[in-house]
């Protein structure tokens, strides 16, 4: 989904910060195709968190520090469009203060400095780029022999739950965008141009090293169906905002849970809007951009969006730990 953009709420966002130690580094992952690609990359470390927030990501965080444990899981996060990486830092932070090696990448042409590619492209361009920054983590990282190749997860929101979807094997059906979208003009997703013709062959990339996928207010989720989701082999946890405008439950989520192959841990967010799911904003924001406030940070009155992420960190870090463990006869 076609969202403002954000690089002010990068700026400006809640400034969260667990007891334990978390390294971070900013690095930019190659990619042969197209211009590098910026990274996130949150971790447990040993080394003393910084007292002031200083990261790219506004987070008092170990920049640089040495990465501790081994045989991590890793979780790539895919952010919605024209989001950032730093858009669900809390959750970023909560997965590596337990144990996890978390990935964030800025997705080019389709992130909050740089919107220029159309839903055709991203569309496919975004799982490419998961698959680029799992090899970069895997094998040109620093830490790359902390890491267990075997324990690898996905969480998306929005476009980003349409890329963790494609990136673990499902194929969107070109032809039911295009009917759903003559039904739904008004839809959000329906009115951002750009999208691809039916008919048209698109290349889509999927991972087999991804072991399980969490997705939250999936963007185009009526292009699932039983047969676009068959070769989705992998647990599955799914998050859908009860109020959402943007990505209606009804139209997309409803739908796409009761399609895919095995039955996914799914959560419904009562009271919750679209953007609920990204990481609560600082109250300055409201002065310094009111347009954006507006869009991605007022919730209902009876909705905290705060206690709302000391959930959704916990159910998340709860199910990749069950699914990416390692198995009993691994040491």
């Amino acid at each position: 989904m076609k969202f403002c953009s954000i690089m002010l709420t990068g700026m400006l966002v809640f400034a969260g910060g667990g007891a334990q130690a978390a390294g971070f580094q900013h690095v930019r992952v190659p990619d042969p195709q197209d211009a590098a690609i910026e990274v996130g990359i949150w971790y447990p470390s040993d080394a003393a968190i910084r007292t002031d927030v200083d990261s790219p990501v506004r987070q008092a965080l170990a920049p640089d520090a040495p990465v501790a444990g081994d045989r991590l899981p890793l979780v790539v996060i895919s952010h919605g469009s024209g989001g950032w990486i730093g858009g669900h830092a809390g959750l970023a932070l909560a997965l590596a203060e337990a144990g996890f090696v978390v990935a964030a990448p800025a997705h080019t042409g389709n992130h909050s400095e740089d919107e220029r590619y159309p839903p055709a492209r991203w569309m496919v361009e975004r799982p490419r780029h998961v698959g680029l920054v799992i090899d970069y983590l895997l094998g040109a990282w620093g830490g790359r022999d902390r890491i267990d190749p075997d324990a690898i997860g996905i969480f998306g929101f929005s476009a980003g739950a349409f890329t963790a979807l494609v990136a673990v094997g499902a194929v969107p059906d070109l032809e039911r965008v295009a009917a759903h979208c003559a039904g739904h003009p008004d839809e959000h997703a329906c009115g951002i141009g750009g999208l691809p013709s039916p008919g048209t062959v698109l290349a889509w990339r999927h991972d087999p090293r991804i072991r399980a996928a969490v997705a939250a207010a999936v963007g185009f989720g009526f292009a699932f169906d039983a047969a676009a989701l068959a070769q989705v082999a992998v647990p599955v946890q799914l998050w859908a905002a009860a109020d959402d405008q943007v990505v209606p439950y009804r139209t997309n989520m409803a739908p796409l849970r009761r399609s895919l192959p095995a039955v996914p841990e799914f959560h419904l967010v009562e009271n919750a809007g679209h953007f609920a799911f990204l990481r609560p904003c600082d109250p300055r924001l409201e002065r310094a951009a009111p347009e954006t406030w507006a869009m991605i940070c007022i919730d209902a009155p009876d909705f905290d969006r705060r206690a709302f992420h000391r959930r959704l960190n916990e159910e998340v870090v709860a199910f990749f730990g069950r699914v990416l463990r390692p198995s009993p006869s691994r040491p």
